[in-house]
């Protein structure tokens, strides 16, 4: 077996993860990453400045969420039982006690074993409270057990699922880890302080707890100016504060967005911008985190859903419902909703409802709710209107029959069609549900979301995404013409989408974008570059460069997820970094276990070496994680080829194929090795 037939299935493998090769120049001529920036105070007074002013407000603010986000642990602030009780939950039983004033928790650890644990934070109040312990490396990490404060009793998140140690969901790895997963939205002017390279964090803080100035943004220049002169002489021209009276719904919901919508960062380090994707990347609402048809299913949140409303249309904003300092509703009931409709959507000639019950509130069909994290119930901000018809066609969800839950969606459809009539007022619902399909009947579908004014922008972009997965001329020419498009998300998923067609179909079209005015937009034109090959780089010039230091800073601050390890270690892969490539590799294994394809690719770099041995020890291990997976033992053929081992080959050849791989690749490299074997015997 040449060289040749190995790097078939090193590209195939790469595939699998974010990037594929592709040649650039030689490593010397990148930056070289050697050390993190460490940010601290910038001009944060803290929450007690603003007392002596704001009275009222502050007092308001004692009383929200935002406030207990995150506490010290003490007697006033922990509310679970820790008099030496126990909790079983999946084969663990923790204790819960106290010692010499402090709070611990003793339960399984990273290795499997029990040991005792200092709680140092609290996290949140109600409807639950959870707990924070320090490990090392600059990391704290939450547990899963938590105390549900509904009905002051203990309880694990993921009741009834074994977690073992290793698994990214154990509480001692990266999905429970306080920097990575929680800290910059429970305190104020939160920096990570990442280590892309040691996997450690400096992290700072401001204030503990989310407080005046993660809103208002820093409260030193505005306090010295209220003391000053100037301000005493009547010279008002600048506050030196954000989200003031009467602001704007863009600010509003950009300083809302970060902590209440599903999003990865751009960057650690936050720059100052009327464009959210100049620092964060809102998810859309495609069908592994939402319902088909736009409907929350996954932890979302709430930003994606609002901007699909007609809510948001209008441009209502957050504080129109919600008090803006204790972020309790203005109104109780369906008291909030009238504010803006009119009365007789409160009557049962509206709701076909008894009047004044659960079953008559505006909340209770436009609102439906999921719940969270094990008791956190949460409200649906789409604000839509109950189609029992499109659960009957398609299997989504529908808010009559959340209670109606002993009836059929034909039934409740039938219900409405009786109330309402025949005709349902047009909605992107239908035309989104389809399109998610990506079949023949797609396309139609996401060209009409496409070419309707009324479309929501993130509907819209949400159908560039569909279309990237259809690959045909039309969908093609559709995609490149969202690249024009005047909404970030709807350019951003254009590019991306772009990706997935051959680049010289594009990449005159694409150049352009590697300077867009917005930073996701770039990372992503540069990311789509370097993914694929063909592409001419001199016709880039500098553009490229500025965009893939961008990208390269993307990269490194995701690094501490497992997916951006590996993302990390496919760049520097591009870069010809091997060391770095298979430093990162290596991280996002032991951050997820589970990430097989990045055992192949590490096993691809290490062969690349000729470091077989080590190329083999990672191949068993990702056999022993999934013995099913065909594509292990094809590598494992390809392996065994290169060092005429003709006859392992072939078995594991044998067994790719009875295990479903079925391509040209391995039929034409099985006849290889039974060629060789025939004329040895």
């Amino acid at each position: 077996m040449t060289k040749k037939y190995l790097l078939i299935f090193i590209i195939v493998a790469l595939i699998l993860t974010i990037l594929a090769f592709v040649f650039l120049p030689k490593k010397d001529s990148y930056s070289k990453i050697e050390k993190v920036d460490i940010v601290t105070n910038q001009g944060y007074a803290g929450s007690h400045s603003c007392k002596e002013c704001h009275e009222q407000e502050y007092a308001e603010w004692e009383l929200s969420d935002h406030f207990k986000a995150m506490q010290h642990a003490d007697d006033k602030t922990v509310l679970g039982d820790f008099n030496d009780v126990t909790y079983t939950a999946d084969g663990i039983t923790s204790r819960f006690f106290k010692k010499n004033g402090k709070f611990y928790i003793n339960t399984e650890d990273e290795n499997g074993k029990y040991r005792d644990f200092e709680i140092v934070f609290t996290f949140g109040h109600y409807p639950l409270q959870q707990y924070l312990t320090k490990f090392g490396g600059g990391k704290m990490q939450v547990f899963r057990q938590s105390w549900d404060s509904r009905e002051n009793k203990w309880f694990h998140q993921y009741a009834g699922e074994k977690i073992p140690p290793g698994d990214y969901l154990h509480w001692t790895n990266a999905g429970q880890n306080w920097n990575l997963m929680c800290s910059t939205c429970h305190s104020t002017n939160l920096q990570k302080n990442y280590n892309p390279l040691k996997d450690t964090y400096k992290t700072t803080y401001d204030e503990l707890t989310v407080g005046c100035e993660s809103c208002h943004g820093p409260g030193k220049k505005h306090n010295d100016f209220m003391r000053s002169s100037d301000y005493q002489k009547g010279i008002s021209k600048n506050f030196f504060i954000t989200l003031g009276v009467n602001t704007p719904q863009k600010t509003e919901l950009n300083t809302c967005m970060p902590c209440h919508a599903r999003r990865g960062e751009v960057t650690q380090h936050h720059t100052a911008s009327d464009e959210i994707m100049d620092n964060y990347i809102p998810e859309i609402p495609i069908t592994n985190i939402y319902f088909a048809d736009g409907q929350a299913l996954d932890e979302v949140y709430k930003y994606g859903s609002f901007l699909q409303s007609k809510m948001y249309h209008v441009s209502i904003k957050c504080t129109n419902c919600h008090l803006p300092h204790s972020g309790k509703l203005r109104m109780q009931g369906n008291q909030l909703c009238l504010q803006c409709h009119t009365p007789n959507y409160a009557t049962s000639a509206h709701t076909f409802h008894k009047e004044n019950t659960e079953a008559s509130d505006c909340k209770s069909c436009h609102m439906p709710t999921r719940t969270y994290m094990g008791n956190d119930i949460r409200h649906d901000h789409n604000f839509a209107v109950p189609r029992p018809d499109l659960s009957e066609k398609y299997g989504v969800p529908n808010a009559c029959n959340a209670c109606h839950n002993d009836k059929s969606a034909k039934w409740a459809s039938q219900a409405v069609e009786k109330w309402y009539g025949k005709e349902r007022r047009p909605h992107f619902a239908e035309n989104l549900i389809i399109g998610s399909l990506q079949n023949e009947k797609s396309l139609e579908r996401l060209n009409e979301l496409l070419t309707n004014s009324a479309t929501p922008d993130i509907i819209r972009a949400t159908a560039v995404h569909y279309l990237g997965g259809i690959y045909t001329e039309q969908s093609l020419q559709l995609v490149k013409k969202e690249l024009n498009n005047s909404d970030a998300q709807t350019r951003y998923r254009a590019v991306i989408a772009l990706g997935n067609f051959p680049i010289h179909l594009y990449e005159n079209e694409l150049i352009s974008l590697l300077s867009d005015k917005v930073k996701a937009v770039r990372i992503a034109t540069a990311y789509v570059f370097l993914s694929q090959k063909g592409w001419e780089q001199s016709k880039l010039l500098t553009s490229f460069e500025s965009a893939r230091k961008e990208y390269e800073t993307f990269v490194l601050s995701q690094a501490d997820f497992p997916v951006g390890s590996a993302t990390a270690a496919d760049y520097f892969t591009h870069l010809g970094d091997t060391d770095k490539a298979i430093l990162f590799y290596e991280r996002a294994i032991k951050k997820d276990k589970t990430l097989n394809h990045v055992r192949l690719n590490l096993a691809t770099l290490y062969n690349g070496k000729g470091q077989n041995d080590k190329a083999w020890q990672i191949l068993h291990q990702a056999q022993n994680y999934a013995p099913e997976n065909a594509q292990v033992y094809y590598f494992m053929a390809l392996l065994s080829s290169e060092e005429k081992d003709y006859n392992q080959a072939k078995k594991y050849f044998e067994k790719a194929m009875q295990l479903g791989m079925n391509n040209e690749n391995i039929q034409r490299n099985y006849q290889s090795v039974i060629q060789i074997i025939n004329k040895k015997n």
